[in-house]
């Protein structure tokens, strides 16, 4: 076997950028975006400070989140170990942005697709080193195999005990750093600096800390480094909404219907509309959110069900056809049709407002969301449901009922489902705002 990594000596690194350059000349990396680059940090007061570099990039971690969550396999593990990634089959879903604990992944300006170091696999196929390596012009990045005994490199990772970035996410990087501060690792142990960063301001979501960890030492703060964008935004946050109305109509459509309301349109039919219009819209806002759209029928060809950005997709499709049937139960259907469907569209109503917790479990570069327990999530995306399906219901129901109250009852469900957005949308980015790197 062969699983290769790098050992990035941070104290032979001189913080000249060749590596940065390098990999952005031979993989034509666009402005704004990288597959690698140098952090620096700088530690004590004056007199008496010092400057550390660490260079940044993927980890090709062993248990790699961002092949778990890939809805179609366009990340992948190559026979050497590597992480690498097919254009031709990724849907641009940024589900990998927030599974990586690490920053390593981008979407291309130039395809709309996730890209990320590739350990320039072109090369090694000829037997050529990667071009961060071959420019180093200090030899701070070398190349290692963590499968051979004999590997001087791999010798030293397992004598010297060379430390790994965020070894607390479990993903099992193979890239290890020597020379290095600790607090060139751990982004939360250092503020960037009081007069900004060096060449230019932070402009990205990340809120670093103001202050340093206990950990870190004092004076620590980041002189420069990269900024990345927020993976999901406004349309997911939107998207939590709708699907959350589609599953909380039907439920408390149901629940009336269980104790005994024989109105069907209050209770079939009406909310059967209204959750497949909602579970419309939601499918709309996911597709939307894609960077390649035309590509979103690949979670139905090309889907792999361990992600939860598929299986959630599924789920779904198989409470739009639940749904349907329930409302022709509705319109032609006994009580045997009823009876019959309950128990599915029930499970199904509580999937599709609960799948979403998993999902955000899977984001293991997250800490809110893959730290926090999945019951928690699974009770607020149910509790966020049963509150705006209620809403939207009650205000159906309502003015069928009373003429009077039809000025006020829809202005009241908005309102209720523009707070669960905003709320949402903090949800969010407070979890995305973490700094990475």
């Amino acid at each position: 076997m062969t699983r290769l990594g790098f050992l990035l000596d941070s104290g032979a690194c001189i913080g000249c950028h060749a590596c940065t350059v390098a990999c952005k000349s031979e993989h034509d990396v666009p402005l704004g975006v990288n597959r690698t680059w140098v952090n620096y940090v700088e530690t004590g007061e004056f007199p008496d400070t010092q400057r550390h570099f660490a260079v940044m990039r993927c980890n090709h971690c062993d248990d790699a989140p961002c092949i778990s969550i890939c809805p179609t396999g366009a990340l992948f593990r190559a026979s050497n170990g590597v992480v690498d990634f097919d254009d031709s089959r990724c849907i641009g879903c940024k589900g990998c942005m927030n599974a990586c604990p690490y920053d390593a992944l981008y979407i291309s300006p130039r395809t709309n697709t996730a890209h990320k170091c590739n350990f320039c696999q072109h090369k090694l196929e000829v037997g050529l080193e990667p071009s961060c390596v071959s420019v180093c012009p200090t030899r701070a990045i070398t190349v290692v195999d963590h499968d051979d005994p004999n590997d001087p490199v791999a010798q030293r990772i397992q004598s010297e005990a060379l430390p790994v970035r965020a070894p607390e996410r479990r993903t099992l990087p193979k890239v290890h750093y020597a020379g290095t501060a600790p607090e060139a690792l751990d982004p939360l142990a250092r503020p960037v600096a009081p007069d900004g960063l060096i060449w230019s301001d932070w402009t990205g979501s990340a809120a670093w800390p103001q202050g340093g960890s206990q950990s870190g030492t004092a004076g620590t703060r980041t002189a420069y480094t990269v900024a990345h964008a927020e993976p999901w935004g406004a349309k997911v946050s939107a998207y939590f909404v709708t699907k959350g109305v589609a599953a909380g109509v039907m439920l408390w459509a149901m629940a009336a219907a269980l104790l005994g309301w024989d109105d069907r349109t209050a209770v079939a039919t009406g909310p059967a509309a209204i959750a497949l219009v909602a579970l419309a819209v939601t499918g709309v806002l996911l597709i939307a959110d894609l960077k390649r759209p035309e590509r979103f029928w690949y979670l139905f060809t090309k889907g792999r069900l361990r992600s939860w950005i598929t299986a959630g997709a599924w789920v779904i499709m198989a409470d739009g056809l639940l749904v349907t049937l329930w409302g022709i139960g509705g319109l032609w259907g006994g009580s045997t049709w009823f009876a019959v469907l309950i128990g599915p569209t029930t499970l199904f109503s509580v999937a599709t407002a609960a799948y979403t917790a998993l999902l955000l479990r899977q984001c293991r570069g997250r800490v809110l969301w893959a730290d926090r327990p999945v019951l928690a999530l699974v009770g607020r995306l149910v509790g966020e449901s049963v509150l705006g399906g209620g809403a939207v219901w009650a205000a159906f129901v309502a003015m069928r009922a009373d003429a009077a109250v039809f000025s006020w009852t829809p202005v009241a469900a908005l309102a209720v489902l523009v707070w669960l957005w905003r709320h949402d949308r903090a949800f969010l980015r407070e979890a995305q705002a973490v700094p990475l790197s």
